[in-house]
């Protein structure tokens, strides 16, 4: 999964660099600036975050197809209406859970800084076009792909060789330590680490709760649609 997950990332970037180099070349600018266009344009960054989406996907379903699984095996299955209303329903007792760790943690580490900025690109959003392509980067593409990737793929498989706890356990550290680095410059994201952890703890007591992926996936873009509207619409950061 790990592979995956970084391996995805590599390609994307490297398809959607090489088609910022032909549109630089094309329009007679230098490679410095086709990667300002990557870095910077809606557009290039959506194309990113699609192909990195399709190849971790492709990816689990070449391997689950390999070793005669299945994507129903790993909570692929029809989606029920029940599913967004528990997806609803976890709305509100996340939060409470998040607020209560973030107080119980910054009692005891000092130096947790609960304001410091996420790195999620993004930051040339104008017309109404550009938003709804960072949209669906951000609250419908990730939390689909995240979900088959941890809730699905990952979780499921240490629940056949471990006990309940710690493949939660383990599952949740290692969502939260892939949102490590979205801190950037500043250094890691200790607090996004912190959130995404405990999401990942409600995200998989719905997994089990029922059976599948879809009232995670639920949660999981309503939490994102929630920051999208933040950042993206209020601009409250």
């Amino acid at each position: 999964m790990i592979l995956v997950f970084f391996g995805s990332q590599f390609v994307a970037g490297a398809i959607v660099y090489l088609l910022g180099s032909v549109y630089a070349s094309l329009s007679h600018q230098t490679a410095a600036h086709a990667l300002d266009i990557v870095n910077n344009s809606v557009p290039f960054q959506f194309a990113f975050i699609l192909a990195a989406e399709l190849l971790t996907i492709g990816a689990i379903y070449g391997f689950v197809h390999r070793y005669k699984f299945s994507m129903r095996g790993i909570g692929l299955r029809r989606p029920r209406w029940s599913d967004l209303g528990y997806g609803l329903a976890m709305v509100v007792p996340y939060y409470v859970l998040y607020l209560l760790t973030v107080g119980v943690v910054s009692h005891f580490v000092k130096g947790l800084n609960v304001d410091q900025p996420q790195d999620i690109g993004f930051n040339n959003v104008h017309g109404s076009a550009a938003l709804a392509l960072t949209f669906i980067s951000l609250v419908i593409l990730p939390p689909i792909t995240e979900e088959i990737m941890v809730r699905g793929f990952l979780y499921s498989s240490l629940r056949k060789v471990m006990r309940l706890a710690p493949a939660v356990i383990l599952t949740s550290a290692i969502f939260a330590a892939a949102h490590l680095p979205e801190g950037g410059a500043a250094g890691p994201l200790y607090i996004a680490a912190l959130d995404t952890f405990v999401l990942s703890l409600v995200l998989i007591y719905l997994r089990e709760k029922t059976g599948g992926l879809w009232a995670s996936i639920t949660l999981h873009a309503i939490k994102n649609g929630i920051a999208f509207t933040a950042l993206f619409v209020l601009h409250t950061h």
